[in-house]
């Protein structure tokens, strides 16, 4: 099988929060299942449709003396919606977003 991705994929586990969608203001909490310089693929209890504009915050942990912590704001567009099949996590569904623009914002611990 061919691969058509744009940009290989990670999988990594992290925190991400969905902040803003179809520029109306959310906050549903999920966690990233893969991502890449193009997009993320994530879980979170959201009502999404094809092609919404999308804000979301991935958070990464630091190995700083003060826990602090390193957030990516991101903007992009919804391009899949699936239920999650796992049967956990209690009405989440699986979200693929693009990733078009982004900026890096660090919080202290």
């Amino acid at each position: 099988m061919i691969e058509h991705r744009k940009a290989k994929r990670f999988d990594l586990k992290l925190p991400v929060e969905v902040v803003r969608k179809s520029f109306q203001p959310v906050s549903s909490i999920g966690e990233t299942k893969n991502l890449s310089a193009s997009g993320v693929l994530f879980y979170a209890p959201l009502q999404a449709e094809l092609g919404d504009p999308i804000e979301y915050i991935i958070t990464f942990p630091t190995h700083s003396i003060d826990g602090g912590t390193v957030n990516l704001r991101c903007l992009g567009k919804v391009v899949r919606v699936e239920p999650n099949g796992s049967g956990e996590g209690g009405g989440r569904v699986l979200v693929a977003a693009t990733l078009e623009r982004y900026e890096f914002l660090r919080r202290e611990g």
